[in-house]
């Protein structure tokens, strides 16, 4: 776990989406989204004591790859860290 109490690009980052569940044998988080995200982007993932930045390598939707989400999607996003249901995910 990572903790840092000054949050880089606070004042830019958007909440995108909160983290619904974890698998963690395949470290990927199933994130609802609330404003569209794509492939490529970085985004940071935050909630206990956790706090990561990263970019979006892999996206999939029903199990199939996806680039872009839309509002209300439910999507799993690869992740380089262990999250827990309720994180937040912000576009940084």
């Amino acid at each position: 776990m990572k903790q840092s109490s000054a949050r880089p690009n606070a004042r830019k980052a958007k909440l995108v989406g909160k983290v619904t569940h974890y698998y963690d044998k395949i470290g990927v988080a199933i994130v609802r989204v609330l404003i569209p995200f794509k492939k490529g982007d970085s985004i940071r993932i935050e909630g206990g004591q956790t706090l990561f930045s990263q970019k979006v390598v892999s996206m999939e939707k029903d199990h199939k790859k996806i680039t872009l989400t839309k509002n209300g999607d439910e999507v799993g996003v690869k992740v380089k860290e262990r999250v827990r249901e309720g994180y937040k995910v912000y576009k940084v």
